[in-house]
């Protein structure tokens, strides 16, 4: 049965009907070579490009990167927080920027470079080429946690208590074979954004 609320979401960024696109998700992990030149370092880049969209619709963010001893990376941003809504049972729907294809960039030919040089194509690359992933979002209606694995969410949304911030953190583990990132060229931004690497 349709959701008729659901039904009068308005696609801007990426598809609210389709929860995962799991050929979308295939086909990146075919082509890591193609989705990720230069390894973890585009997949940061990929996130932190929607600390950027953030910090230019609110006149300005600041996004922090930090590697992990697992070899696992952060990405934390105090924006608005990924889009999430209520559907005609009050269920809590987010945007589903990690498992499916972003409509603006994926397949574009003209779609936007990243400071490494490389075309913009979307999280949901980050998502697929990531053993984990966890995507944790505070919004002023409320926060809340989801874990993905190679793509796919593999939990629930999971609420959290407020702490009266919001933005966005995107923790993830790359797949292995991908080449390890280094901090130069990651906080080559507009100025509306100010990024921090920790070292």
């Amino acid at each position: 049965m349709t959701d008729a609320v659901r039904a009068t979401w308005r696609n801007t960024t990426h598809d609210w009907a389709a929860e995962v696109d799991h050929a979308h998700l295939d086909a990146v992990r075919r082509a890591p070579q193609t989705y990720a030149p230069g390894g973890v370092r585009h997949l940061i880049l990929e996130v932190l490009a929607y600390a950027a969209d953030e910090a230019e619709a609110t006149g300005t963010g600041r996004a922090l990167v930090t590697p992990h001893p697992d070899g696992s990376v952060s990405v934390t941003d105090d924006g608005r927080g990924t889009d999430t809504r209520l559907d005609a049972a009050g269920r809590p729907v987010k945007k589903p920027v990690m498992a499916t294809k972003d409509l603006r960039f994926f397949d574009a030919p003209d779609a936007p470079l990243l400071p490494d040089g490389h075309p913009r194509r979307g999280m949901s690359v980050v998502a697929a080429l990531s053993d984990w992933l966890i995507h944790t979002n505070r919004r002023a209606n409320g926060s809340w946690t989801q874990r993905y694995e190679h793509g796919v969410p593999v939990t629930d949304l999971v609420p959290l208590p407020d702490d009266g911030t919001t933005g966005t953190r995107v923790h993830f583990r790359p797949a292995a074979g991908l080449t390890a990132a280094t901090g130069t060229g990651l906080t080559d931004w507009p100025d509306h954004l100010t990024v921090e690497v920790r070292r």
